[in-house]
């Protein structure tokens, strides 16, 4: 990484981070969606299952196709991508039922993601994977939400996430804010923790106008001091065209080994087709610790 990006990085973070104390005040609580009708309207949120008890957030944006966070499909101690046949997804898991499950199927993640490299802005701008399940979950049971471009700093958005502490139940923060933008990194003050990466960010400013919540943003990472959260995503449109492309041509997409041949230490997940040159061994390879911050060990 050059001395000009650490610089950037530096400052991008240090302006994100020194704003929004104000928008902290009017934020509200976090509710417990613990019955059928509080998750009325949320079922396309879920907890992405890794191994045996590991977990991220995501979010259906088609009937096959989840989005969240890039750091949640990799093995930092084997240094590479995780096989897609130990992922799974569970629409709006509450108390260890859900509403529809599936595992996944293939994966791809944004090309200019490096999960081996320390926490930046460039991580955090490019923590995005797509997921695609092994069927469908039908409209009818969890409708899909769009894609959006996030609003103005100081607008209000709105998360829903699994986190520690809190993980058998989706968790709704109905109002918090964005404090900043800064280059494709975006900055609010959500309550968020361990096991909220990949958590849908939402714009539910349509809604007065009979829309729908958008999807504005994931969460990559973030911090609490003093009482005050700040967590930190990336802009979705462009990365997620990029994604849904890579997975129709089968460019850089990690396909699960054949459940049939069971579980396999040795067994690799297969990548089909090529990355960007500069893309491929940021995947498969890398040295430092993964900025996997919310990810539950």
């Amino acid at each position: 990484m050059g001395v000009k990006r650490i610089i950037f990085g530096v400052v991008a973070l240090a302006l994100l981070g020194g704003m929004g104390e104000a928008q902290e005040a009017r934020n509200s609580a976090l509710d417990r969606l613990s019955q059928r009708a509080d998750l009325f309207g949320w079922e396309a949120v879920g907890k992405v299952t890794i191994g045996a008890d590991g977990y991220c957030t995501g979010v259906l944006i088609a009937p096959d196709l989840v989005l969240t966070a890039g750091h949640c499909i990799f093995d930092r101690r084997a240094k590479g991508p995780r096989d897609p046949a130990t992922l799974g997804f569970a629409a709006a898991q509450t108390d260890g039922a859900e509403i529809a499950a599936r595992p996944v199927a293939a994966m791809v993640v944004d090309p200019e993601y490096n999960p081996f490299v320390p926490l930046s802005v460039d991580t955090v701008r490019h923590d995005v994977a797509l997921l695609q399940l092994s069927a469908p979950i039908p409209t009818s049971i969890a409708a899909p939400f769009r894609v959006g471009d996030v609003p103005a700093a100081g607008a209000e958005v709105s998360v829903v996430s699994y986190a520690q502490g809190r993980a058998d139940a989706l968790s709704w923060q109905k109002a918090c804010s964005v404090f900043g933008r800064a280059k494709g990194l975006i900055g609010f003050d959500c309550d968020v923790d361990h096991g909220s990466s990949g958590a849908p960010v939402f714009d539910r400013s349509g809604l007065a106008a009979g829309g729908r919540a958008q999807i504005v943003s994931l969460v990559s990472s973030g911090s609490r001091k003093n009482g005050v959260s700040r967590a930190y995503g990336m802009e979705l449109p462009a990365i997620v065209a990029q994604l849904k492309s890579a997975l129709r041509s089968g460019r850089g997409v990690i396909r699960a080994v054949s459940p049939s041949a069971g579980p396999s230490a040795s067994a690799a997940p297969q990548i089909r087709g090529t990355l960007p040159a500069q893309g491929q061994p940021r995947i498969l390879s890398g040295g430092g610790a993964t900025g996997a911050k919310f990810l539950r060990p």
